[in-house]
């Protein structure tokens, strides 16, 4: 029996973050979230099954949404990593620079996310 896939979501804007969790749990997958890259990255390095994919936004307190790409990608190189922003093209480089699988600019639709979301842990499951 496959599980669901878990799925860490990172935003400091409450509202954003509660939509997403809120989306991705009723879609079937197990959600983590945090609001800052520090607690994010504490969150991955405790994580004893590991994540299946992980969701930032680029522009995070503490840690940045950029710095948390580069660590996931280093440490945890089979998770895919979605990056969501507000904030334009130059973050948009910065998460591409830093090896995010997905940018996608806000606002945009759940279902869209989802289905990428989707797409990203069925070609990396590495659980």
């Amino acid at each position: 029996m496959a599980t669901n896939p878990r799925v860490l979501i990172i935003d400091d804007t409450e509202e954003v973050l509660s939509a997403l969790c809120k989306y991705f749990d009723e879609q079937g997958y197990e959600v983590v979230s945090a609001d800052n890259g520090l607690d994010a990255l504490k969150l991955l390095e405790e994580d004893i099954p590991g994540f299946d994919l992980v969701i930032t936004d680029l522009v995070l307190p503490n840690v940045s949404g950029v710095a948390v790409i580069s660590i996931v990608k280093k440490k945890f190189p089979k998770v895919p990593v979605i990056a969501i922003t507000g904030w334009g093209e130059h973050p948009e480089a910065l998460a591409r620079e830093a090896q995010a699988d997905l940018v996608l600019e806000k606002p945009f639709k759940l279902p869209d996310l989802e289905k990428e979301a989707r797409k990203l842990i069925a070609g990396g499951s590495n659980r």
